[in-house]
């Protein structure tokens, strides 16, 4: 099932998709799931498995209908294309064990639950296929060694691929009572767009607090493009990354002071980080592009982790798509930084000098100053900023504290 699009740039594909069923069709959709369950034909899934699903039915990895076959699955792996050549560069899969796999028939339905048992879905199982956990890992995260999140997730997971097209019955609990009121879909985001009058929008995609150099490069953008789109990632990160409602605060103390009302659009992306790099901005961009965006902006090192990818692999990784066939704008910016002398952000192309000029702070001091109450230096991120990532930090503790 597609639905009409508004919007200046065409989804990936051509077609957006959306799986959600309501009204009657639903109904049919949730008898067919409750006789799948009953004959122990279920499936319950989990956060990444959840953030797929609903992004598959909102049409966010349109031309996605469901999870992949193998066809599909082994093309993205080794070429970063879908069996019909359209460039897509995560595999996006549902993992179960061998056990379960053989109680599952091809051509049968399989209910999606969560822990709780409540419906969110349907799977027509259409494939059930095993792969290769290294030759993924080598390929999607150019390593196979389980220090890295994403290869770490990857070996836990079962043996098996379900494949098959999905319908989504019910949002997920999460999706639910987190950030419903910025749980956009790229229907309602176009929508949005087109109302505004932009014809230009650029994508950010973060999944930390923004600091001053951000602002600095969305801004920069926002004197090209009419309207800025703010994307956190909110689906599952590292357990050391700033939980996502504490960056959501941080992000609208940051706008309501220093953004432009009507130029900027702050919605959540669902998606679980795969902390793929290269792979993962080209993911990023193409889902951006889905929810309407004609730019996307790529720094230095999107999406990655420790050292496992080179400074500019995520924006070099463009490079091997025609911009025709990747069908948005990627903006590549430099590192950017504060600089005593300058007196302001600068970068590598626009500051003469030396390091111990600059105020830079990595990830890592910037989470240990927080969790000390420290404030951050106002040349790095905005006071009003700061505090409210100290005041959330603090908070976080002491529930943690106060947890029997």
């Amino acid at each position: 099932m597609s639905q009409n699009y508004t919007g200046e740039i065409a989804p990936h594909g051509g077609t957006l998709i959306n799986r959600v069923v309501t009204g009657a069709q639903r109904e049919k959709i949730l008898e067919r799931a409750e006789r799948a369950k009953s004959a122990h034909h279920y499936r319950t899934l989990h956060s990444v498995n959840l953030s797929d699903l609903e992004m598959i039915a909102v049409g966010a990895m349109s031309p996605l209908t469901g999870f992949m076959g193998k066809a599909d699955y082994e093309n993205v792996v080794n070429n970063m294309r879908l069996a019909n050549g359209l460039p897509w560069s995560i595999p996006v899969t549902l993992p179960v064990s061998r056990e379960l796999a053989d109680n599952f028939e091809i051509g049968k339905d399989i209910a999606l639950v969560e822990s709780d048992g409540h419906f969110v879905g349907l799977l027509e199982l259409a494939e059930k296929f095993e792969y290769d956990r290294v030759h993924e890992a080598k390929n999607v995260y150019r390593t196979d060694e389980e220090k890295h999140p994403g290869v770490a997730r990857l070996y836990s997971q079962g043996d098996v691929y379900l494949a098959g097209d999905v319908w989504l019955l019910d949002m997920p609990s999460q999706a639910k009572t987190e950030f419903p009121e910025f749980r956009h879909t790229p229907q309602q985001t176009r929508e949005m767009f087109a109302r505004n009058g932009w014809r230009s929008i650029v994508a950010f995609q973060t999944r930390n607090p923004i600091h001053r150099a951000h602002e600095y490069i969305q801004k920069t953008a926002l004197e090209i493009v009419d309207g800025l789109f703010l994307h956190p990632l909110v689906g599952e990160t590292k357990a050391d990354d700033i939980p996502a409602d504490v960056r959501m605060e941080s992000y609208q103390s940051l706008l309501r002071d220093y953004y432009p009302a009507d130029r900027v659009l702050l919605g959540v992306f669902p998606a679980a980080m795969r902390y793929a790099g290269p792979r993962e901005a080209i993911f990023h961009a193409l889902c951006r592009k889905n929810y309407g965006c004609t730019h996307m902006i790529i720094g230095r090192d999107h999406a990655g982790v420790g050292n496992y990818y080179g400074t500019y692999d995520a924006q070099l990784i463009f490079n091997e798509f025609s911009p025709q066939e990747i069908g948005i704008t990627p903006m590549k910016f430099e590192h950017t930084f504060y600089c005593k002398k300058c007196g302001g952000i600068v970068s590598s192309k626009t500051c003469p000098h030396s390091k111990e000029d600059h105020i830079v702070l990595s990830g890592t001091q910037v989470r240990q100053m927080l969790e000390r109450g420290e404030m951050l230096p106002p040349e790095f991120t905005r006071p009003e900023v700061a505090q409210v990532l100290i005041d959330g930090i603090a908070k976080k503790k002491q529930q943690v504290v106060s947890q029997p």
